[in-house]
């Protein structure tokens, strides 16, 4: 399974804090049993969300978890969030997240159905099994360099930079 957690700051003057943060949370994400990787993302495509978190899940178990309860979640964070970018959701689909190298980006839409064609991007279609649910599809792409973006704009699809290793 794949779990995104997408998000956004009010303050934008306290990113390069929040990115330290962010290195270290996701370090800590990955000691969590059925946590397989932890990776995240950012963007600068308007009206999407900033940051994503993409991590590899064994399954929705993980999430009842004790230890994963402890650690989860924005900390000291959370008022600094932006809920208007704020959401969670778990997919089917793909049961490792995708590799996406330094040089690539992932390509992200949502989707009342999987039906977005865009030349010769080939979106893996993710159905949404669980948390938020703020979509009923989810298309990732790993794209390389060079790819229209323009062209995902046009049609919403938001574009994201490796951030972490």
């Amino acid at each position: 399974m794949i779990f995104m957690s997408q998000s956004g700051l009010l303050d934008r003057t306290r990113e390069a804090e929040w990115d330290e943060w962010y290195v270290e949370h996701l370090r800590i994400m990955e000691t969590v049993d059925g946590i397989h990787s932890a990776r995240r993302f950012k963007s600068e495509s308007e009206g999407c969300p900033p940051s994503l978190a993409m991590y590899s899940v064994e399954a929705i178990a993980v999430f009842e978890d004790p230890y994963y309860q402890k650690i989860r979640g924005m900390g000291e964070w959370l008022p600094l969030i932006d809920r208007a970018f704020y959401c969670r959701n778990l997919f089917e689909g793909m049961s490792v997240a995708p590799e996406v190298p330094a040089d690539r980006a992932l390509w992200v839409v949502d989707r009342d159905t999987p039906d977005l064609v865009l030349g010769d991007v080939g979106f893996t279609w993710l159905i949404s099994v669980g948390l938020d649910r703020s979509t009923p599809y989810r298309g990732i792409a790993v794209v390389p360099p060079g790819a229209d973006e323009a062209l995902a704009h046009e049609a919403g699809v938001a574009v994201y930079k490796p951030f972490t290793p």
